[in-house]
C-alpha cells in the first residue's frame, strides 16, 4: 500500500485555551448532520452523530476496525454459505427504556432497504432477515456473501415500537424535504442521549446511564455540546478562545497557527475519502451548457481532456497546503482493489487537453454549471474555484454555484446537476462499496449517488456478482475489471485523498479515527 505523506504537527502544552472539564466536551465541525433519522442519509457528518445515540451490529472503532457492538459474536451458518448468524447483546435498553431485541434488528434493516433509504446499497445481497429467539437473527443473502458484516458498521439499529409510535417506520425521504418525527428526534441503544436539537445552530447530548457499555468504554465527557460552524476563521476563533474544545476540521492555512498555541494541539491521519468531480455524461443533452441538442460529457475524448487539464499538484500546494494526497482514482489507499497503477494520476497537460477538446468538436468551448458543496470537505469551495481557473484555459467556462451540503448533495442523488465536485469515504474498506453507489446504473437499490448517470450493463452484471463471489481471487479480478473500465471510460475526474487534521485542547487524549468519525466514548482526559 502506498503511504501518504503527511506533515505531523504537533503543539505545546500551555494556558490560554479552557480547560476542559470531564462533564462537557464542546465539539465544532464546518457543517452538521442532516438529520437525526438514521437511514435517511448516507453521510459522514450525519453518521458523525448519529454513532453517538445510535448503534449497528458491529461498530467501528478509533483505527475504523470492526468491533463487536449490539452483536456480539457473527458466523456463516453451518451448512448453508447463504446465512450470516448474529447473536445479540442481551439486557441492552434503548434511551427510552424498551428493549433491544432480535424483532428490531428485523425492523431495522427492513426499513434500511426501503426506497426512501440511502442506505439500501449496503444490504442489497439482503434478501430475509429472521429473529431466531430474542437475541438471534439470521441474515440471509442471495447468495454467499463473505463481507456482509463490512457493509453494516453504520447502519443503526431503532427500537421498532417507538418507530411506529411515531409514524416514522419509513426513512423521511430527504431531497424531497419530508418531516417525520424521527428527523429531528431520537432513541438509539448508544453512550450518549439526544437532550435537544436546534439543526444547523447546537444539538446536546447527555451520558446514557444506563450504557451497556459504561465499564468497558473511557466515556470522560458526560455532555457533549455540538456546534456546526462553516466559517473557517470564526471556528478557529471559537478553538483558540476555548469557547470550543475540539474542531474536526482545522483549516489548512491555520494548522501552524492551531498547533503552536499553547493548550492546543493538532492531530491528524490520512482519510478514508477522495475528492473528485462529477460529470453528467448519461444525459441526451444537459441543462446548464449553451450547447443545444447534445451533451459535451458524453464525448470521452471531453472527459479526458477535463481530467488532464486539472492541476493536482497545484491545488496540493495552493489549495492544501500540501495537506492531500492527488490521486487518480475515487478510492483512498485503505480500500481493496486499489493500487499504484490506479493511484497514478496525469499531470496537467493543457495543449494535450486542448487538442482533444478540439477533436470532439469542442474547440471554441462550451459553458457550464458546476455545484459544489461550501461545508462539507476541506477547502470544498476553493477546489472548485481552482477548478474554474483550469477549466477556462481549455475553453471551458464553468459558473460557480457554491452552497451548503442540505442544498447541494440532493442535487447529485437527484440527477438534477451536470458538474459537480463530491467526497466519497468507504466504510466498508472493499470496491463493492463504491460500485454499488457511484458506479452501478441507477436502479431501485443501487446507483443512488450515480450523478454521472454513467450506465453499461457488463459492468453492471459484474458488481452485481461481487456480492456472492465467494472466491477472493476471482472477485479480486472482477473489481479490477471493473475500475478498468471507470478509467478507461472517465467516468469521473479524481483530485485527492483528503488528510484529517483534528485540533484539541491538549487535556483531550483522542486519536484521529481515518473515517472523520468522532467515538466520543472511547475520549479520554490526558493528564
Amino acid at each position: 500500500m502506498k503511504k501518504i505523506e503527511v506533515a505531523v504537527l504537533t503543539g505545546l502544552l500551555i494556558t490560554t485555551s479552557s480547560v476542559v472539564s470531564a462533564e462537557t466536551l464542546r465539539w465544532a465541525r464546518a457543517g452538521d448532520s442532516l438529520t437525526m433519522d438514521p437511514h435517511s442519509q448516507n453521510e459522514g457528518p450525519t453518521h458523525a452523530l448519529a454513532q453517538q445515540i445510535y448503534e449497528p451490529l458491529i461498530s467501528p472503532d478509533m483505527e475504523a476496525k470492526p468491533i463487536p457492538a449490539l452483536a456480539t459474536s457473527w458466523n456463516v451458518k453451518e451448512g448453508n454459505a447463504n446465512v450470516w448468524e448474529f447473536k445479540l447483546r442481551e439486557g441492552v435498553k434503548f434511551h427510552g427504556g424498551e428493549d433491544f431485541t432480535a424483532e428490531d434488528v428485523v425492523f431495522s434493516f427492513n426499513r434500511a432497504k426501503m426506497e426512501s433509504s440511502d442506505m439500501k446499497e449496503l444490504i442489497v445481497s439482503v434478501t430475509e432477515v429472521r429473529a431466531v429467539g430474542d437475541y438471534m437473527v439470521e441474515i440471509e443473502t442471495d447468495g454467499p456473501n463473505p463481507i456482509l458484516p463490512n457493509n453494516l458498521t453504520n447502519l443503526f439499529m431503532m427500537d421498532k415500537g417507538w418507530a411506529e409510535e411515531n409514524n416514522s417506520a419509513k426513512p423521511a425521504e430527504f431531497d424531497d424535504g419530508e418531516e417525520t418525527y424521527a428527523v429531528r428526534n431520537a432513541n438509539g441503544t448508544g453512550a450518549y442521549i439526544l437532550e435537544s436539537r436546534e439543526p444547523d445552530t447546537k444539538t446536546v447530548l447527555k451520558a446514557n446511564p444506563d450504557y451497556w457499555g459504561k465499564d468497558e468504554f473511557p466515556l470522560a465527557a458526560t455532555e457533549i455540546i455540538y456546534t456546526p460552524i462553516q466559517n473557517a476563521a470564526t471556528r478557529v476563533a471559537a478553538l483558540l478562545s476555548g469557547e470550543v474544545d475540539l474542531i474536526q476540521d482545522v483549516p489548512v492555512q491555520d494548522l501552524s497557527r492551531v498547533a503552536s498555541t499553547d493548550g492546543l494541539i493538532v492531530n491528524n491521519a490520512p482519510q478514508n475519502r477522495t475528492i473528485f468531480f462529477g460529470l453528467n455524461s448519461g444525459a441526451a443533452d444537459l441543462e446548464s451548457d449553451n450547447i443545444e441538442g447534445k451533451n459535451p460529457f458524453a464525448d470521452v475524448r471531453v472527459r479526458r481532456a477535463m481530467n488532464i487539464a486539472i492541476d493536482r499538484d497545484a491545488i496540493k500546494q495552493v489549495v492544501m497546503r500540501g495537506q492531500s494526497a492527488p490521486t487518480g482514482v475515487i478510492i483512498p489507499p485503505f480500500v481493496n482493489g486499489w493500487t499504484e497503477e490506479l493511484d497514478a494520476y496525469p499531470k496537467a497537460d493543457i495543449d494535450a487537453a486542448k487538442a482533444l477538446m478540439d477533436e470532439a468538436g469542442y474547440g471554441d468551448g462550451f459553458e457550464v454549471t458546476l455545484n459544489c458543496p461550501n461545508d462539507r470537505y476541506i477547502n470544498d469551495e476553493a477546489i472548485c474555484q481552482a477548478a474554474v481557473g483550469m477549466m477556462s484555459k481549455i475553453g471551458i467556462t464553468a459558473n460557480l454555484v457554491a452552497q451548503s451540503k442540505a442544498q447541494h448533495f440532493p442535487l447529485i442523488s437527484g440527477k438534477t446537476t451536470d458538474f459537480y465536485l463530491l467526497g466519497w469515504g468507504v466504510p466498508t474498506f472493499d470496491s463493492e462499496y463504491v460500485f454499488n453507489f457511484l458506479v452501478h446504473s441507477t436502479t431501485e437499490d443501487r446507483g443512488s449517488w450515480n450523478g454521472a448517470q454513467f450506465s453499461n450493463a457488463d459492468v453492471d452484471s459484474m458488481i452485481q456478482s461481487l456480492a456472492s463471489e465467494v472466491d477472493l481471487d476471482k472477485r479480486n479480478e472482477t473489481i479490477a475489471s471493473i475500475w478498468s473500465t471507470v478509467q478507461e471510460e472517465q467516468v469521473y475526474l479524481p483530485i485527492h485523498n483528503q488528510v484529517l487534521n483534528w485540533g484539541m485542547s491538549s487535556k483531550i487524549d483522542f486519536p484521529v479515527q481515518p473515517e472523520d468519525q468522532p467515538h466520543f466514548k472511547f475520549l479520554k482526559m490526558s493528564n
